[in-house]
């Protein structure tokens, strides 16, 4: 029987793959040979969605697989840096990462609101397309409200997400941070680490960072294939036992397999009222990327971090994008990664249940709002109703 990838213009999955792979090197080496920030994530990102667009399903494809194998090797990355010191370090901070997780939040709630008012959409579906990261759970938790345009939140979060992995590396190498990222890449890229590095050790640290990953994803872990693997990496490197550096090679592959998948995410076909609706998610991300900027600023002053550091750490993108983005520029990754961790965990078990409460509670002032209007013909009926069984009674 002939598989069904096969039948009719479909090529097969391993084909579709090989071509998707091709367009995001291609993208990749053409961004080194610019001397752009992080080729070999926004290569393959920009590459991809061009190349998902034009030639769609039937010779494209990048299985989710291959980027939770990219998160696997990033969070790894990001669990030799939770050392015994980084995570004391980390400890200080705890009073400033809510206090700017706190700040971050009432930016993008005040964005929200004015996106909101310039587009005639509701409050829920602008704030739920504004939370800064958990593309996923901002999804599904619009999903479960009512009265949400679904689409509108995913493009909103997509077009969040582009804006921040494309808009932070090119202002980090910008004249705003005078070359501190450019400084270190140059630094970072004459350090090669063998392949040979790698052995035994990894024969240990790979099989206890897949079955983490697993494990956390059947536990419904938030970002599993990410977070399970760094702490399984810095636990097992707490007792000792020597975590040996991925060569760059490795690096650049999770790069390009998250810079592939994260550029098919978004389909220009499928947006209605494209023009505005671009618009307005690109007005969005610029106002939360320039809020983060100024975070940044006062981060700094509160704390010694550098500047690169401290944008990173506060970017409005996901944990395992600024994590590739502090590694490529040799930026404090404990820090990113504890700022980062601590808005993650929060965003996934906090602020679900809080929209939901503020969402509830806007039900029932709209509700009652509806009732005593005298403008409402909704209300009138009701209270002529009420009138005439206090008359019977």
């Amino acid at each position: 029987m002939m598989d069904k990838q096969t039948t009719g213009n479909t090529a097969p999955t391993w084909l579709r793959m090989c071509i998707a792979a091709l367009i995001s090197v291609a993208g990749a080496l053409l961004f080194q040979a610019l001397n752009l920030p992080v080729p070999w994530l926004l290569g393959p990102m920009l590459a991809s969605l061009i190349g998902s667009n034009v030639l769609k399903k039937n010779l494209y494809a990048w299985p989710s697989p291959l980027r939770n194998g990219a998160l696997i090797l990033i969070g790894y990355t990001i669990g030799l840096a939770l050392t015994g010191e980084a995570l004391r370090r980390m400890g200080t901070q705890v009073p400033y990462m809510i206090l700017m997780t706190f700040l971050l939040l009432l930016l993008c709630a005040g964005i929200s609101f004015v996106i909101g008012k310039l587009s005639g959409t509701d409050f829920k579906t602008s704030l739920l397309g504004s939370v800064p990261g958990g593309l996923s759970q901002m999804v599904v938790l619009a999903e479960e409200t009512k009265g949400v345009d679904l689409t509108l939140v995913t493009v909103n979060q997509v077009m969040r997400l582009l804006l921040i992995i494309v808009g932070i590396p090119l202002m980090i190498y910008s004249p705003l941070f005078a070359g501190q990222a450019g400084e270190a890449t140059a630094v970072s890229a004459t350090e090669a680490i063998p392949w040979s590095g790698l052995f035994p050790n990894i024969f240990v640290y790979g099989p206890l960072c897949v079955g983490l990953a697993l494990l956390g994803k059947k536990v419904r872990f938030p970002t599993a294939f990410l977070l399970c693997p760094a702490f399984g990496a810095a636990l097992l490197q707490a007792t000792g036992f020597h975590a040996p550096e991925l060569p760059h090679a490795l690096t650049a592959a999770a790069q390009l397999a998250l810079g592939t998948y994260v550029g098919t995410l978004l389909k220009p076909a499928r947006i209605q009222n494209k023009v505005r609706t671009l618009s307005l998610s690109l007005l969005s991300g610029v106002l939360l990327i320039a809020g983060s900027f100024g975070l940044t600023v006062l981060l700094t002053r509160l704390q010694p971090v550098t500047a690169p550091t401290a944008l990173l750490s506060l970017a409005p993108g996901g944990m395992d994008q600024m994590g590739v983005i502090a590694h490529s520029i040799g930026a404090d990754l404990s820090i990113v990664s504890g700022y980062q961790l601590f808005r993650t965990f929060f965003i996934f078990f906090a602020i679900p249940s809080l929209l939901r409460l503020l969402f509830n509670y806007t039900d029932r002032r709209s509700e009652r709002k509806a009732e005593v209007s005298p403008e409402s013909g909704e209300g009138k009926v009701r209270r002529r109703g009420a009138d005439g069984n206090a008359g019977r009674r």
